[in-house]
């Protein structure tokens, strides 16, 4: 007799079953959500991080300036000759400090807005003659609108001037 044929016949093993999952699916399941999380967060971020990238570009002195600008008090009502002397000042600081080797800060009147406008045309400042006449006139009222529309040309000028 053959000692073999004594053992017992073998034990099948079990049906594989779908629960509970190896242990690398349940590093899958908490990875998946929070890569997907990940990738969300880091999309809503980058865009204004760029953004914010762009502003930095700006060199140092144009950024003095615009803050400058920005504490300007806007002559909403009241005179606006010392306002128009202060922008004027401004931009002729910027000249002086942008183009040292050229005498834009001597020009005055059409030529200085000529010469303003050749750095910058985006910035319009040609049809503002008012930047350089109000501060000589006594009583140089301005309304609102214009007020607003020659801080956005300024502020046009000094964010792109070449």
């Amino acid at each position: 007799m053959n000692p073999l044929d004594q053992l017992e016949p073998l034990i099948a093993p079990p049906p594989v079953a779908w629960w509970p999952p190896a242990p690398g699916w349940w590093l899958l399941a908490v990875l998946l959500p929070l890569s997907l999380w990940g990738a969300w967060y880091l999309r809503r971020y980058l865009p204004r991080r760029r953004q914010s990238a762009a502003e930095q570009s700006l060199d140092p002195q144009r950024l003095a300036a615009l803050a400058e600008l920005e504490r300007l008090r806007k002559p909403y009502g009241e005179p606006a000759g010392p306002w128009l002397q202060q922008l004027n000042e401004l931009l002729k600081r910027l000249c002086r400090s942008h183009y040292p080797n050229d005498p834009c800060h001597t020009l005055s009147g059409r030529a200085w807005l000529a010469f303003l406008d050749s750095r910058c045309p985006a910035a319009g400042l040609t049809r503002w003659m008012v930047l350089v006449e109000g501060g000589y006139r006594p009583q140089c009222h301005l309304d609102d609108k214009a007020v607003d529309g020659l801080y956005q040309a300024v502020e046009t000028w000094v964010r792109k001037h070449v």
